[in-house]
């Protein structure tokens, strides 16, 4: 979760209008591909302009060189945002429909977020894809995620397992699913989720918001440069656009992947602030082996976690290392957790 909770059970439960009920009758293309506009994968980051604010969702708030053209994959050919690996089930204004697959919206509209979610999140399983889990690895999160847009009237979002598995992004200051960071930051819990990761302790928890926000900047950094789209703002700060709305600045950050702490002497209990000393390691690991490597380790060594400590998780992303790329890899992966004193 962005702040709070990893999961909610039994939080505000919602009438819920599928996007296809809602509008039935409606033809669809009856294609898997499309264009949207989006943003790659914040203003602040593409423009690199700390000086950006909200302003009430205004348009005239962000210039029109924020918006990239992408393609849209994987759509199920109804017309709306629902695929194989994302699909809108609710939201506050009109669900996003085309006729064409074409999703153009600027961001005052809802449908705009509603495309972001769809994109980043069906991005974020292809690049899992394109690490072999799925493939020729064990599938992680495979299936249509759902996500709800703006139905969580705080400005926060989260992820729960319990009633149902989904994704919801709040609103207040940025809407939260403008940020391609806090959409992939909330999909990092939905991985876990889906690897038998166990919640059983507080170092668990931190460890999942560790791991959200390397996600974050891991999935966003790859798209971005996939499209050609340059960094302008450090790369381990998290969430620059949506923090703009309760950060002081001169940068603003809801988190970083890059803090020097140190465990357990910087554990404080609180997930956020403890999951820093997890996400450095994992920030470590990506500049020493490139985030191919890193991140198919880091995802390998993930599954079937029993929720015990940062250590035992360490232990178990070193073995998958040595077991998927040999002891040069895994020397560099203990490493990486021996300078946060977790090994």
């Amino acid at each position: 979760m962005k702040n709070g909770i990893i999961a909610l059970v039994g939080a505000l439960v919602a009438c819920v209008v599928l996007a296809a009920a809602a509008v039935a009758g409606k033809p669809g293309p009856g294609s898997s591909t499309g264009t949207a506009s989006v943003f790659v994968s914040n203003p602040v980051q593409s423009l690199g302009d700390e000086s950006l604010t909200d302003q009430k969702d205004s348009d005239a708030a962000v210039p029109a060189s924020a918006y990239y053209s992408v393609k849209l994959t994987n759509l199920d050919g109804s017309g709306f945002l629902s695929g194989d690996y994302a699909t809108v089930i609710s939201e506050t204004g009109n669900p996003a429909y085309s006729p064409t697959n074409t999703f153009n919206y600027t961001r005052h509209q809802d449908e705009f977020e509603q495309t972001m979610a769809y994109y980043w999140i069906t991005e974020a399983q292809k690049y899992i894809h394109s690490l072999g889990f799925g493939e020729s690895r064990r599938g992680i999160n495979n299936r249509p995620q759902p996500v709800r847009i703006n139905q969580w009237g705080a400005d926060n979002s989260f992820a729960t397992d319990h009633p149902k598995n989904e994704l919801r992004f709040g609103k207040g200051g940025v809407d939260d699913a403008e940020d391609a960071e806090v959409i992939l930051h909330e999909y990092g819990h939905a991985i876990h989720f889906s690897q038998n990761f166990s919640f059983a302790s507080e170092e668990a928890g931190a460890i999942s918001e560790g791991f959200g926000d390397y996600w974050a900047v891991t999935v966003s950094d790859v798209v971005a440069k996939s499209l050609g789209v340059a960094n302008k703002e450090p790369v381990p700060c998290v969430a620059d656009w949506d923090s703009t709305s309760y950060t002081a600045g001169p940068t603003h950050c809801l988190r970083r992947v890059d803090l020097n702490l140190h465990y357990p002497a910087d554990l404080n209990g609180e997930v956020h602030h403890d999951g820093q000393i997890w996400s450095r390691a994992l920030w470590d690991i990506r500049q020493s082996l490139g985030n191919v490597k890193a991140d198919t380790v880091i995802l390998q060594g993930s599954f079937d976690f029993p929720g015990t400590t940062m250590t035992a998780l360490a232990k178990s992303t070193v073995a998958a290392a040595q077991q998927l790329y040999g002891a040069q890899t895994a020397a560099a992966v203990t490493k990486a957790f021996a300078d946060r004193g977790i090994l």
